[in-house]
């Protein structure tokens, strides 16, 4: 298949190139050029700097040959995602989104933006949604920063707008690798919490999900959460770690009574999703590389 993806030159992003030209496919990526990852030879890139995030214009030249699947790595909001759905209408036959789990009134509730009561239970697909948009917004920042303008339920509403080009959402936990999260700084520094659970995700891991929902057709019109099978505790996973330097997180605005923890048994029963990594041994390469 000739698979376009938007976005895909640094960490998931690249992971999920390799994967997919390993997998046979013809790669084209779009992107500014400031990023210049590792890619397989024969990848296709089309540099523009149109290609910055929020990408709100695309080049003709996307469409040559024409894409059976697109692989949106890095919409943000709104307004980009509306800009895709219009540029590709007609022109591929899906569109893989790259969503968070922000999404879920659980977050906001974490996080303070959103009022109310704990969210009990594991956060599944059909949980519900945060009502308060724009989680990160900044009214010192520039209108058009994109922190003023981030909001993945905006993207997935627009994603979902159009029954003629048919949506996957992947609903993404916190991730981490080498190129970010590598001192795995959202579990050590949460030391203070020990049973507060938010699921996480190794970067090649999260990769294959995103590979696995693009090439599977039984992916269409689907949303999926994407993370480890069992979330354990912050306690749980620091017996399992050796000790860290990481200083403690004391931000007294998160409720740490609500947990972000998801269910991603839809992934594995629907697509036959599994771990490239065990998650554990994951982890413990990573806490083992910055000893």
């Amino acid at each position: 298949m000739n698979v376009l993806v938007i976005g895909g030159t640094r960490f998931i992003g690249a992971y999920v190139v390799r994967q997919l030209a390993a997998a046979g496919h013809a790669l084209t990526v779009y992107h500014r050029g400031e990023h210049e990852s590792d890619l397989p030879t024969g990848v296709r890139h089309l540099r523009h700097p149109e290609a910055a995030m929020p990408v709100l214009s695309f080049s003709d030249e996307l469409l040559t040959p024409q894409p059976d699947i697109v692989v949106h790595m890095i919409a943000m909001g709104q307004g980009d995602s509306q800009a895709a759905i219009d540029f590709f209408r007609g022109n591929t036959g899906r569109m893989v989104w790259v969503s968070s789990g922000d999404v879920y009134l659980a977050y906001g509730r974490f996080t303070g933006v959103e009022p109310g009561p704990v969210e009990t239970g594991l956060l599944c697909e059909d949980s519900p949604l945060r009502t308060v948009l724009y989680p990160y917004r900044d009214p010192a920042k520039p209108a058009d920063d994109l922190s003023n303008i981030y909001d993945k339920v905006l993207v997935e509403r627009v994603a979902h707008s159009d029954p003629a080009l048919p949506a996957t959402i992947l609903r993404l936990p916190k991730v981490y690798g080498r190129e970010d999260n590598a001192d795995l700084a959202t579990v050590y520094a949460f030391r203070g919490h020990p049973h507060w659970r938010w699921t996480h995700g190794y970067v090649e891991n999260v990769a294959a999900a995103i590979v696995l929902a693009a090439l599977h057709p039984a992916a269409g019109g689907r949303t999926y959460n994407v993370g480890e099978e069992y979330t354990p505790t912050i306690a749980e996973r620091l017996a399992k770690l050796p000790p860290s330097s990481v200083p403690v997180n004391s931000d007294s605005k998160f409720n740490f009574d609500q947990d972000i923890a998801c269910d991603t048994t839809r992934i594995r029963a629907e697509l036959g999703y599994k771990e490239i990594v065990s998650e554990g041994e994951a982890m413990r390469r990573m806490s083992r590389a910055k000893l």
